[in-house]
């Protein structure tokens, strides 16, 4: 191998290790500040709840909840997302859920991480799939927004089940 070759290879390496270093520190700059409107983050920061949660009907002062589920049982993903609360149970509800990031990633691996204000909880999540505890959860979350209510739930829209861990 010519010494020219070697520089070249050395350079070609040493600027890929740079970008992979580049990359790691973007990530984790963006999961230190997100999520944020749309855009999803990594791991969620903030004061972990004293106790287990009974009633979750505090939730509906907050606008949004924020998730932490993990990838592959282990990679940190957060999203924002519209949470409510009925009789005391809690719902995290979404549009078009099937085969999105978080909520594959819920149904794969249910123990997450719920962060209302800046209190954190674990919480274990559970798909909802009974119609009527459905139409429950969208009549909530329609009180809630001030969206929906006396529509019907609309097709592909899920719900889980938040329950304390």
């Amino acid at each position: 191998m010519t010494a020219e070759r070697r520089i070249r290879g050395g350079i070609v390496t040493t600027l890929l290790l740079a970008l992979v270093a580049v990359a790691i520190a973007a990530w984790l700059a963006l999961s230190l500040a997100c999520p944020c409107e749309r855009t999803p983050g990594g791991w969620l920061f903030g004061e972990a709840a004293a106790a287990p949660v009974d009633d979750w009907t505090f939730a509906n002062e907050v606008p949004l909840c924020q998730i932490q589920v993990y990838r592959w049982g282990v990679v940190p993903h957060s999203i924002n997302l519209n949470c409510m609360a009925s009789q005391g149970t809690l719902y995290l509800s979404c549009a078009g859920c099937e085969g999105k990031v978080w909520s594959s990633a819920a149904l794969a691996h249910p123990d997450a991480r719920l962060r209302l204000d800046d209190r954190m909880f674990p919480v274990r999540l559970s798909r909802v799939t009974d119609p009527r505890v459905l139409d429950e959860a969208w009549n909530a979350r329609a009180r809630k927004t001030g969206r929906g209510e006396g529509e019907p739930r609309q097709d592909g829209w899920w719900s889980f089940r938040v329950a304390s861990r």
